[in-house]
């Protein structure tokens, strides 16, 4: 005879409710681009004015909030949760575009910039098949011996870039790499501006890359690609497919790119 087994209840989850009333205060402040004062905060968030104060000045104790002129707006830390979530959201767009471009054609995808008075590498799309370079060396210090870092100099002023290979001086890490200074310089001079970087083992043997500049309002960027020597071969039709498609690549990368 089958017995029928009674059904599973599932508890409610515990809610903790001043965070909640929290929130909704944030909510409040959200919608008012210049502040608003305690007592209309608390009306739209429906809490008792006590309360609300309460929760205000736990809010900017804490950072959340900061209070100017009896109207209560948002603070420091809850700027910096809004821009955490921005930078993830480009990240994001950033990482797609280099799959897609990876798939299209058939290689590694590198995204770098350069902010802060360094080489930043953003992001990098490859597949086991088609693996992306060991960064053996960091990529900071070696700008000079990969197409990515020889890219991104030519698209700062002698300042900046004296300034960056003066704390990053030159130096050979492997037979192939750029021997100093003066011929690294003539090479990123003797590039024209929208032309790709080419770097045969210079910072990995066996190794080939190129890279596009991209610059968008002063951030200076740039896409790369990399394949093994004995494909070489593929490595110009494979920029270039890359450089045809720079107009569509710029659209993901219209928003801001600091990252």
């Amino acid at each position: 005879m089958a017995t029928s087994s009674a059904p599973t209840s599932t508890a409610p989850p515990t809610l903790i409710g001043s965070v909640q009333r929290a929130l909704r205060l944030l909510e409040a402040v959200a919608s008012h681009t210049d502040g608003a004062p305690a007592k209309q905060l608390a009306r739209e968030a429906g809490l008792p004015l006590p309360t609300a104060y309460h929760l205000l000045r736990t809010l900017v104790h804490e950072g959340y909030l900061r209070r100017e002129r009896g109207v209560f707006v948002f603070g420091e830390a809850a700027v910096r949760l809004a821009m955490s979530k921005a930078m993830q959201n480009r990240r994001t767009k950033i990482e797609e575009s280099l799959a897609h471009w990876r798939d299209a054609i058939g290689v590694p995808v590198y995204f770098a910039v350069y902010q802060e008075d360094e080489i930043e590498l953003v992001a990098v799309a490859d597949t086991p098949y088609a693996p992306a370079v060991d960064e053996w060396a960091d990529f900071r210090e070696t700008g000079h011996a990969h197409a990515l870092g020889q890219c991104l100099l030519g698209q700062l002023d002698e300042r900046a870039r004296k300034d960056h290979l003066d704390r990053h001086p030159v130096e050979r890490i492997t037979p192939y790499t750029v021997r100093d200074r003066g011929t690294l310089l003539e090479r990123i001079g003797g590039t024209g501006r929208m032309q790709p970087v080419i770097e045969r083992q210079e910072y990995a043997l066996g190794t080939v890359c190129a890279a596009i500049p991209i610059t968008v309002g002063s951030t200076a960027a740039a896409m790369a690609i990399s394949l093994p020597l004995q494909q070489e071969d593929r490595l110009l039709p494979a920029v270039e497919q890359l450089r045809s498609g720079i107009g569509r690549l710029l659209s993901p990368f219209a928003f801001s790119i600091s990252i």
